[in-house]
């Protein structure tokens, strides 16, 4: 890591950005060294902060694993970020889009684990063994980067833009889909607004999955038993403001729906 960055300090004005739903100017130009790894590390300071609060990390998500993604981001890999229990929505209520600042969402196939998934070293039929199902799902992602001006180190510190998932409630088990050929078509205020299929993520959701087990096994971190992980979106990140309803349909899969309110109390 290099010595002229604040984690702590770049940490707390990603915090703080949560707070007040107001974006920051990019890391990337408050620091100019920030590196990969000094990302990671401030992302993980907000965890801690999060945990000592008592939430509790319920998956992870994999971004940036498709090309349209990285086009759209202007960066050239994947990165990871953690789930919290209380990103997650369910599909019959609204989300209060006054507790986001810019939100989007991404279509994505989500693996629930029957059993932990420890790297070094695992490959796809480890990640097979390892899953007990699969759920349709929509991703929120947000900045609190000002714009969207995001560096591939500034969606890292910012817990690779996460926000949310909403999942859908229709289990299917590997054996009975190629995730690869899995078509999706989202609708928004019913209009198609993007189609793609499973393959847009990195060749296979599960090639996904395996890159994150093999990049947290060094760190010391498991994929625990009952995780949620999000490999990736296989559109573009589709904008959302108060009123919005996307549902995402995978064939095979079964579909999920979104909604957005404006406030908390539009969504009761």
């Amino acid at each position: 890591m290099t010595s002229d960055i604040d984690v702590d300090a770049a940490a707390k004005s990603l915090l703080a950005a949560y707070d007040e739903r107001a974006g920051i100017a990019p890391l990337s130009e408050t620091y100019p060294g920030l590196t990969v790894a000094d990302a990671y590390a401030i992302q993980l300071r907000q965890v801690r902060v999060w945990t000592g609060e008592g939430r509790r990390i319920r998956g992870h998500k994999v971004g940036l694993t498709s090309a349209v993604m990285q086009r759209q981001f202007g960066v050239d890999q994947p990165d990871y970020g953690h789930l919290t229990d209380d990103m997650f929505h369910l599909e019959s209520l609204p989300i209060a889009v006054d507790r986001l600042i810019s939100p989007r969402v991404e279509p994505e196939i989500a693996f629930v684990l029957k059993s932990p998934l420890t790297g070094p070293g695992v490959n796809v039929a480890d990640a097979i063994s390892a899953v007990e199902y699969v759920l349709p799902s929509l991703e929120i992602i947000d900045s609190r980067i000002r714009d969207w001006k995001i560096t591939l180190p500034d969606t890292i510190a910012d817990n690779a833009s996460s926000a949310g998932v909403v999942l859908g409630s229709t289990p299917t088990p590997l054996s009975s889909v190629d995730l690869r050929l899995v078509g999706c078509v989202v609708h928004q205020a019913g209009q198609v607004i993007a189609t793609g299929a499973g393959g847009a993520a990195l060749g296979s959701p599960l090639n996904a999955l395996v890159w994150l087990a093999n990049t947290l096994g060094p760190l010391g971190v498991t994929l625990e038993a009952g995780s949620v992980i999000l490999p990736g979106s296989i559109t573009r990140a589709i904008p959302v403001v108060p009123g919005d309803s996307v549902t995402a349909t995978f064939a095979g899969l079964g579909s999920v729906t979104a909604r957005f309110a404006e406030s908390t109390k539009d969504s009761l």
